[in-house]
C-alpha cells in the first residue's frame, strides 16, 4: 500500500482546484471544506455550490465530460490556463466517485463544446433536446434500420432563406416544439425522407424537408462523412445556427458550430 499511497499523494500535490462531477450532497460535503477550491460540474446545482459549471448532458464518455467541465471552468474563469486540476468523476454506472484524473486545465484544445450550449443563439435546453432526439433516433432507427437526420437549430429565418423545400412542410401551421411528448414519433417518421429539419431558437419546429443551399467550398470535414455533414458545416458557417447530424453510415451524432464539429456522441454508449 505504500506505493499506492505515494501515488495518490503525488496526484493531489500542488493542485489548484478540484472539479467534482457529482450533485450528491454527501459526496459534496466530503470535499467542500478541503484545502483546494472546489468546482461542482453537474446537471443542476443541487448542493448550492459557490463555483458551479452546468452540465447540459449526461456525458457517458469520461473524456468528453472532463473536457466540457474544463472548458466551462476556463470560460467562467474559475480556473486559469496552466492550472493543475484534479477531476473526481465516475466511469461506471451506479458508481459514486470511482475515477481520479489529474490534468492541466488547458490540456485539451478548446473545441467549443461549452459554447455550443452556453453561448449559442438557440436556448441551451433546445440544443440539449435536439441532441437527445438525435440520440434516440440513433438507438432505435427506422423499423430496425439505421437512419440519418439533420437538424438545424437557431437563426431559423436566415436558414430558411438559405434553403428551399423538397416537399410540403408538415410543420407549416403547427406549433410543435422539440421536447413535446409527440415530437419523437413525428421526427422519427419524417426522418425517412431527405432534407433538414429547421428549428427556431426557442425550439419550435419550423420546417422539415429543407434542402440547404450554402456553398460547401472551404468546409473541412473528416474523410468518410457525407452530404449531411457537409451541409451542416456550410449552414453553420454562414448563419448563427448550429446543426446536429445523425449519420446513417456510422450511427454517430455530431454537432456543428461555425462550420466546425464540436461534439461527437455514440448513441449506443449514451
Amino acid at each position: 500500500m505504500t506505493g499506492l499511497g505515494e501515488l495518490l499523494d503525488e496526484i493531489v500535490v500542488d493542485i489548484d482546484a478540484v472539479l467534482l462531477f457529482s450533485q450528491d450532497a454527501s459526496t459534496y460535503e466530503r470535499f467542500e471544506n478541503g484545502d483546494y477550491p472546489l468546482i461542482v460540474v453537474a446537471t443542476e446545482n443541487a448542493v448550492g455550490a459557490e463555483q458551479f459549471v452546468s452540465l447540459p448532458l449526461e456525458f457517458t464518455d469520461v473524456t468528453g465530460r472532463i473536457r466540457f467541465g474544463l472548458e466551462g471552468a476556463l470560460k467562467q474563469e474559475l480556473v486559469a490556463e496552466g492550472d493543475e486540476v484534479v477531476c473526481l468523476t465516475q466511469a461506471f454506472d451506479d458508481a459514486e466517485i470511482d475515477t481520479i484524473v489529474r490534468i492541466r486545465a488547458d490540456e485539451f484544445t478548446q473545441t467549443g463544446v461549452y459554447d455550443l450550449f452556453v453561448n449559442s443563439r438557440p436556448d441551451a435546453g433546445v440544443v440539449r433536446d435536439v441532441i437527445e432526439v438525435a440520440i434516440d433516433l440513433g438507438k432505435k432507427g427506422q423499423k430496425g434500420k439505421p437512419v440519418g437526420a439533420l437538424f438545424v437549430v437557431g437563426d431559423a429565418g436566415k436558414v430558411m432563406n438559405k434553403s428551399r423545400p423538397l416537399s410540403y412542410n408538415p410543420f407549416e401551421k403547427s406549433h410543435v416544439h422539440v421536447g413535446d411528448p409527440i415530437v419523437n414519433v413525428m421526427l422519427k417518421e419524417f426522418s425517412r425522407l431527405d432534407g433538414a429539419f429547421v428549428i427556431s431558437d426557442g425550439g419550435k419546429i419550423v420546417s422539415a424537408y429543407r434542402y440547404l443551399e450554402p456553398a460547401a467550398e472551404g468546409v473541412d470535414i473528416p474523410k468518410g462523412l457525407g452530404a449531411r455533414h457537409m451541409a451542416a458545416g456550410a449552414i453553420t458557417r454562414d448563419t448563427n445556427a448550429i446543426a446536429i447530424v445523425l449519420s446513417e453510415s456510422d450511427g454517430m451524432v455530431r454537432a456543428f458550430k461555425a462550420g466546425e464539429i464540436v461534439l461527437e456522441i455514440d448513441p449506443e454508449e449514451y
